[in-house]
């Protein structure tokens, strides 16, 4: 069984027992937390479709670890302008592993 699901922006395909990093989530480390946005779910050859959500779907996880994911360089430049900027950015993330999903 699988779920489709949105968190953050970003849609995710996920099925019990994975683990996952989705955008930051305030939530204590080891919380049972209940992701209400629900866009597909499959079992085999049956699926369920949302118009966009499931009304009854939910996906139940829990918070392993808070972190920041790899620094990114971002770096501008003008030709022939005597411009030159250097930055960094640190994205921060929540680790999360799905314990259940109910359809």
């Amino acid at each position: 069984m699988y779920a489709v699901i949105k968190s953050g922006g970003k849609q995710y395909r996920v099925a019990v027992g994975e683990k996952l990093r989705v955008e930051s989530i305030l939530a204590e480390i080891g919380a049972e937390l209940s992701l209400p946005e629900v866009l597909a779910v499959g079992d085999g050859d049956a699926v369920q479709i949302g118009t966009p959500l499931l009304a009854d779907a939910q996906v139940k996880c829990k918070v392993l670890s808070h972190g920041r994911g790899e620094k990114v360089q971002i770096f501008k430049m003008r030709r022939r302008k005597h411009y030159q900027k250097h930055q960094g950015h640190r994205q921060n993330f929540t680790e999360i592993e799905i314990t259940g999903i109910v359809a």
